[in-house]
């Protein structure tokens, strides 16, 4: 993935979370143990049950869970990760840590050919000056911003320039105002929002599954937010594929609550199930969905 765009990563999960949640789901209906139960889940009993969560809407099980990920990501895209309540989160300081812009300021010395070692702020601010001076192409603004700033698909087919251009003046005012005493915490207002930050994110299986990633990889989203919510989709595919393979976008979630047996992701996106809604909750027609579900995978 190129380094302008932001990441995901499951860092850390609950073992054996789907057959926790189907027994759990059990539990609410039979005399015996949750020990017992678990201990005569197989993977064709957890499949049932899972479908059953599924299909009846029943949300309660899905919260004896925890999936924790890694997020690069601009401070846009925080500021979006952060509405979701039900959610856990730390995030980098950017009052006391300013690794993405030091690291763009070395990429820059090398441009020109100097050496960052012993470097104050001044001289990256000289070392801003003089790359700019230098008329970079968009190629090579690209290849500095990317180590501090996550940069949208739409600047980079256009290859604007004056965009990149402009991130790195914010860059060059941020370390300006450090040279002339202003604090972090203040100068960092000079930032453009697109600058990376780094966040632990934990969500249980019922905001994945029920809010996050319906809301967010809907093709109505917001670009970045919805690279985001595939990536982490993709990533609990990879270790509870019984759990999430059920999971989409809203009209997936909605859709599948209207049936006698659920659709995955996949069935629909190869048209093995056609969608019984009239309209999603976007109000796209039911032959389109199909369409905005593939749209919404492309970033």
């Amino acid at each position: 993935m190129e380094k302008y765009l932001p990441r995901a990563l499951l860092v850390a999960h609950l073992p054996d979370t789907s057959r926790i949640i189907a027994s759990a789901s059990k539990l609410t209906l039979s005399p015996r143990d949750f020990t017992s139960i678990t201990e005569n889940m197989d993977y064709v009993k957890t499949e049932e049950w899972i479908r059953e969560l599924v299909k009846r809407g029943h949300g309660s099980p899905l919260e004896h869970s925890i999936f924790i990920f890694e997020v690069v990501c601009s401070r846009v895209c925080s500021h979006q990760l952060v509405r979701h309540r039900h959610a856990s989160f730390s995030q980098l300081s950017q009052r006391y840590s300013d690794k993405y812009l030091r690291n763009m300021v070395t990429k820059i010395f090398e441009h020109i050919g100097r050496n960052p070692r012993e470097a104050g702020f001044r001289e990256y601010v000289e070392a801003i000056e003089g790359f700019l001076d230098a008329d970079p192409g968009f190629t090579e603004l690209l290849e500095v911003i990317a180590e501090a700033f996550i940069i949208p698909p739409s600047t980079v087919r256009l290859k604007d320039k004056e965009s990149l251009r402009a991130i790195i003046q914010g860059v060059k005012s941020y370390y300006k105002a450090l040279v002339n005493g202003i604090p972090y915490e203040d100068a960092r207002y000079l930032l453009p929002q697109a600058v990376k930050t780094r966040l632990l994110v934990s969500m249980n299986a019922r905001e994945l599954i029920e809010v996050f990633i319906p809301l967010r990889t809907c093709a109505r989203a917001q670009w970045e937010i919805r690279s985001i919510a595939w990536q982490i989709l993709g990533e609990l595919n990879k270790v509870e594929p019984l759990l999430f393979k059920y999971a989409g976008p809203r009209c997936i979630l909605q859709d599948n609550r209207s049936r006698s047996k659920p659709c995955t992701l996949k069935d629909y996106l190869e048209g093995a199930c056609t969608p019984i809604l009239e309209r999603c909750p976007e109000l796209v027609p039911r032959e389109k969905i199909r369409e905005c579900i593939s749209t919404a995978l492309i970033i």
